[in-house]
């Protein structure tokens, strides 16, 4: 049915609708939409909590929490159907989820699987002994799982997740209990945490989140979150292995105590990654590593380069070569370094060799670039110096280079010499170095 529209008429016309006919208008609209509102929520509530959440779910209905609703005793669960699930409160502090039941599990799937599961504005709390949050299983592999201003109260576990699409979670919180959430199987997706605060958790061998059986994660796994945690909780149990791509782990702008203490050299946060993996992009964390992409590489022992032909560029040669601080770069062969990434690819290259040869010589020092996807070489900055003529047998020419290039994935960039106008060797000498750090 369209609006009815009451006509009011010019003040004091009097030739506006009647007042029946203004009350008749009101009381159809006032119909229409109070249909619309018991056809579009289910309201729930303690005494109705069998027909309503322990009951086969509608996935068209919005389910609206009304007050605390406690499962304990009762034998239910919500059983997410294929279809998914909405659930709505009112605030994380009036309306709750709760079970003390030992054993017990709040969210499960039927055969076959669950679909999203989407809940706003309340609070949960499963605290029983062996009791957990979830155990879900998406029925396709698509869909999403996301809590918003949602917080988890005492609960002794949030459970296991299987196979979703994505996570997202906004305005949540995890005070007291033993929180750990286990992400496993393949997630096509990501999972996103802002706006996050735990605090008052147990102590125990356990983490926030935890990677199981099967877990890969193919987009990334971003978390700001501000964490406290006791003696032996980790943040993260996540391996390099379990994300598809490079810098798909984000950790940005967190802020992680330990009993109210920051140390970000504090390896059991996340035990079995670290910020200098391939996969990690953390940056901006406050009592946890930063990523700082790239590295050095400079000589320890030197060797010449041999010059057989004026002006002819060759490699720059050094008995050892030795790196240091590399992050999402290797070393190749040589004094080549290798970008093993994909984001950022704008870098800049800080040189600082000092070049041994025959007195008034001019050298050149090359940085130069291969391109993995075109196979070629390139030239990035060639500088030319006169070897100085020093008093006793050390002669050199001094080069600092400071120039930005761009570096895609297994892009490399390495150093040659040239002597223009004579053929003789020229040697690094120890200590020589070059820097490759992200602009």
């Amino acid at each position: 049915m369209a609006q009815q529209n009451i006509n009011i008429g010019a003040a004091d016309a009097k030739a506006g609708d009647t007042l029946f006919s203004a009350f008749t208008k009101t009381q159809e609209n006032f119909t229409e939409l109070f249909a619309v509102g018991l056809n579009s929520t289910v309201d729930c509530d303690q005494s109705n909590i069998a027909t309503t959440l322990g009951a086969l779910i509608d996935s068209t209905k919005v389910y609206l929490i009304d007050g605390v609703i406690d499962f304990t005793g009762t034998g239910l669960n919500i059983e997410v159907p294929a279809g998914g699930i909405n659930i709505i409160g009112s605030t994380f502090n009036v309306s709750e989820l709760k079970c003390t039941d030992a054993g017990y599990t709040l969210f499960t799937s039927p055969v076959g699987g669950s679909g999203d599961v989407l809940r706003e504005r309340l609070a949960v709390e499963v605290s029983g002994v062996g009791s957990q949050v979830y155990n879900l299983i998406d029925s396709t592999g698509f869909h999403a799982i996301e809590s918003d201003r949602v917080n988890y109260n005492n609960c002794t576990s949030l459970g296991n997740i299987s196979n979703y699409r994505q996570g997202l979670e906004t305005g949540t919180g995890r005070f007291g209990g033993t929180p750990e959430l286990t992400l496993t199987g393949p997630w096509v997706g990501g999972y996103f945490i802002d706006v996050s605060i735990v605090r008052s958790l147990t102590d125990g061998a356990y983490s926030l989140y935890k990677a199981g059986a099967g877990f890969t994660m193919a987009s990334r796994f971003r978390s700001n979150q501000n964490i406290d945690l006791p003696s032996l909780v980790s943040f993260l149990d996540f391996a390099p292995a379990n994300f598809t791509n490079p810098s798909t782990l984000q950790l940005e702008q967190c802020i992680i105590t330990r009993n109210g203490i920051s140390d970000a050299s504090d390896t059991n946060l996340t035990p079995n990654v670290s910020a200098g993996d391939l996969v990690s992009s953390w940056t901006g964390n406050n009592g946890l590593p930063n990523t700082f992409e790239g590295g050095s590489i400079g000589v320890t022992t030197e060797t010449a380069t041999t010059i057989t032909v004026d002006g002819q560029f060759e490699d720059l040669d050094a008995t050892l070569w030795t790196t240091s601080g590399l992050q999402h770069f290797n070393n190749p062969a040589g004094n080549q370094l290798r970008h093993l990434g994909n984001s950022p690819r704008e870098y800049k290259v800080v040189a600082s060799f000092a070049l041994d040869s025959t007195a008034n010589n001019v050298v050149s020092l090359r940085v130069s670039k291969f391109d993995s996807s075109t196979t070629s070489t390139s030239t990035v900055l060639t500088q030319t110096r006169q070897v100085n003529n020093f008093v006793g047998g050390r002669d050199v020419a001094f080069f600092n280079i400071n120039v930005n290039t761009t570096l895609d994935n297994n892009d490399y960039i390495f150093l040659e010499v040239a002597n223009v106008g004579a053929t003789n060797n020229i040697t690094a000498e120890v200590d020589s170095y070059y820097v490759i750090e992200e602009r």
